[in-house]
């Protein structure tokens, strides 16, 4: 590995974003690759990460850091990503679901599945199951992924499922689901195509759905 791409990955694992960003430019101006950036810099360290976060080296404190180091590096790369034109791994709609507000799961999914290589819209808090729907159709997404934090609103995945299928959409498009209470009997039991316990998990089961 070149030494500014080993550069950005010990900037990432080490939640370092001003060195992630520094990096980045100097992998730029020396006329690396971007794709070679994406794939053999930021991608890898955030494989890194998810790895100590499943060996317990990491938490998620030291996750979001890491991946709000990644998402700078990635803001500064994505125009050299599009004139390149550098396809993502997939394109995920996500969302808390109607009811709830909780965001920093939610957002810790997709910041790390943006560093995995897929382009991520993320919908935020208290999201309708229509606009889900909606929003899968219009950007013709490849996988939905649903997070609820409480009991309550875990059933708005349901209706969410439910949306997806009345427009048409189920076909083609998998569904992902995760959260504190929810359990892969639950996933099954509302008939989505797989649960992720967390955001390191959630990326490997976004990568299977695909294949």
């Amino acid at each position: 590995m070149d030494t500014v791409l080993q550069d950005i990955w010990a900037g990432v694992v080490g939640g370092n974003r001003i060195a992630v960003v520094e990096a980045v430019q100097a992998a730029l101006s020396e006329g690396v690759p971007p794709k070679d950036i994406l794939h053999s810099g930021l991608i890898p360290a955030m494989g890194e990460v998810g790895s100590r976060f499943e060996r317990g080296a990491y938490f998620v404190p030291e996750m979001l850091v890491a991946a709000r180091a990644m998402k700078a590096g990635l803001t500064l790369l994505r125009p050299s990503l599009v004139v390149q034109n550098v396809a993502a791994s997939g394109v995920v709609v996500i969302g808390t679901v109607r009811g709830d507000l909780h965001d920093i799961g939610k957002s810790l999914v997709a910041m790390m599945l943006e560093g995995s290589g897929f382009e991520v819209i993320d919908l935020g808090t208290d999201v309708p199951p229509e606009r889900f729907a909606q929003v899968a159709k219009e950007v013709n997404a490849d996988v939905i992924g649903l997070s609820a934090l409480l009991t309550t609103t875990m059933q708005h995945m349901r209706s969410t499922v439910k949306a997806v299928e009345e427009a048409g959409l189920r076909e083609r498009i998998r569904i992902m689901v995760g959260g504190a209470p929810v359990t892969e009997a639950f996933a099954k039991e509302i008939a989505a195509d797989g649960y992720a316990p967390d955001a390191s998990t959630a990326v490997a089961l976004a990568r299977r759905l695909l294949r």
